[in-house]
């Protein structure tokens, strides 16, 4: 059976992984951002109305006041209407779900094995340290990267104006002054990083401690006096 020590190291990692895989859950389900763009008629040079693209990763909404109407308020799909304009944005927007969705594995897996680690005392493998380390690292790094290639998904590629035309209809207008804002399900995706870093922390603490005490077991001899080495 594992000591005290090792079983409070490794049931607080599983937990503070469980509150991660919470958090990404509950980024997932929400808000991840907000474009607003200046609307015209087609031609035309007065600017006057605005489109409003409200981004979640599966749900949206797209608002419009006096581009061209008074006002309209639209929902829709996010993958099925970017599958309508097969372009970039499509491709970037589906490689975040799938990133997100790699991070809530590999969470799980830290899970599994800190709770494995927890109640028994496997050899130094994958289902040691080592699997909680790699589990966890790569939770932290692609999270990371999700944050990266959404942002640019929103401000750099056309996506917002290629919604903007699959949900209205093909309406024909003119966009332009482009300005996004970040939502709540994208700075959630921070503190899921900080999490799993923290998981980390927590069994790299126990297992240097244990390192270190084993060492001084095997060299006891080392700070004996040089008269009983003689003997």
């Amino acid at each position: 059976m594992p000591s005290l020590t090792k079983t409070l190291h490794y049931i607080s990692s599983a937990l503070v992984t469980s509150i991660s895989v919470a958090v990404l859950g509950f980024a997932m389900s929400t808000l991840w951002a907000k474009s607003t763009m200046e609307c015209a008629r087609a031609g035309s040079e007065i600017f006057n109305g605005t489109a409003e693209v409200t981004l979640g990763l599966f749900e949206g909404i797209l608002t419009r006041s006096f581009c061209p109407s008074f006002g309209n308020t639209d929902g829709f799909q996010v993958i099925p209407v970017l599958t309508k304009t097969a372009t970039t944005s499509l491709v970037l927007h589906v490689l975040v779900v799938c990133l997100l969705a790699l991070c809530l594995l590999c969470s799980a897996g830290s899970i599994l094995i800190s709770l494995y680690n927890s109640v028994s005392n496997p050899y130094e493998t994958y289902m040691g340290p080592v699997g909680v380390y790699v589990c966890s690292a790569l939770s932290a790094c692609l999270s990371v990267v999700v944050l990266i290639i959404f942002v640019l998904n929103v401000t750099v590629t056309s996506m917002s104006e290629e919604l903007f035309e699959a949900v209205g209809d093909n309406i024909s207008v003119d966009l332009k002054n482009k300005s996004a804002q970040m939502g709540v399900g994208f700075f959630l995706v921070i503190p899921y990083a900080v999490f799993s870093l923290v998981a980390i922390l927590l069994i790299f603490f126990y297992d240097h401690a244990a390192y270190t005490h084993r060492r001084e077991q095997e060299r006891p001899t080392e700070d004996a006096p040089k008269e009983i080495m003689m003997y």
